[in-house]
């Protein structure tokens, strides 16, 4: 939990994650040159907030595993995902949210998780600006599986990794209208719904440039679903719904 907001980074005592502050800020959410989801390019507030520095990875997650005798995540077998500093995968939203309750901590939800990606840049396409190469980010199986954390450079947050690698699960249910009626401040999703939505593509997006890369792309699966490009980091602010 959060005493005071002060320092720029931290390290959280539970899972000893690096996080850093994301500042209270206002922001243009969505695009209005993507799909129908994407629209309308819409004002978002956000409180401040701490966000993980890297994905979450394969050694916290087994610390997690170890204290509480949580199902291990699938490719753990598999010494191409399986390695500490690679981002876990193979872990549902439910897993996701299973290990940020243990740390004491939460997921994103959709508008911090956009907010946070944009890095203080206002209308570009990725965290860094209108153009991407295999220079920045991990996708179109360049590398071949997921890259340790922290492989490529960082936004103008010093959060990594926020597009490419792997896909980050948010607390929010998915609505594909919601944008047309979302809160100003502090959106949390659709009361209900079927899916949960996830950002930030993964080295599995092939196209030329990848479409689901961009800080505005919106993806969504089950909340019961896992595989090989999803995985997850947590955020400590103001208080979500619950999860």
């Amino acid at each position: 939990e959060l005493k005071g907001i002060e320092a720029k980074k931290i390290t959280w005592k539970k899972d000893r994650a690096k996080m850093v502050l994301i500042p209270a800020g206002s922001f243009g959410m969505g695009t209005n040159d993507g799909s129908d989801n994407e629209k309308p390019v819409h004002t978002v507030c956000v409180n401040a907030f701490y966000m993980d520095e890297y994905e979450v990875t394969n050694g916290q997650y087994r610390q997690f595993v170890r204290a509480t005798g949580h199902r291990e995540p699938g490719y753990w077998d598999d010494s191409d995902y399986n390695q500490p500093n690679q981002p876990v995968v193979g872990v549902s939203w439910d897993d996701a949210v299973a290990y940020a309750r243990w740390a004491g901590k939460r997921l994103p939800t959709e508008a911090e998780w956009e907010y946070a990606a944009r890095g203080g840049l206002s209308g570009k396409k990725y965290p860094w600006g209108d153009s991407i190469s295999s220079s920045q980010a991990n996708y179109g199986r360049n590398v071949g599986n997921p890259v340790p954390v922290g492989s490529y450079s960082a936004n103008g947050y010093d959060l990594y990794d926020m597009a490419g690698n792997v896909w980050e699960w948010c607390s929010d249910w998915y609505g594909g209208d919601y944008y047309s009626n979302s809160p100003s401040c502090n959106p949390q999703g659709p009361s209900s719904g079927s899916y949960r939505v996830l950002r930030g593509g993964s080295l599995d997006y092939h196209s030329d440039p990848p479409y689901g890369l961009r800080v505005a792309y919106r993806n969504y699966y089950s909340p019961s679903t896992s595989n090989l490009f999803l995985g997850f980091r947590c955020v400590s602010g103001f208080p979500a719904a619950e999860q």
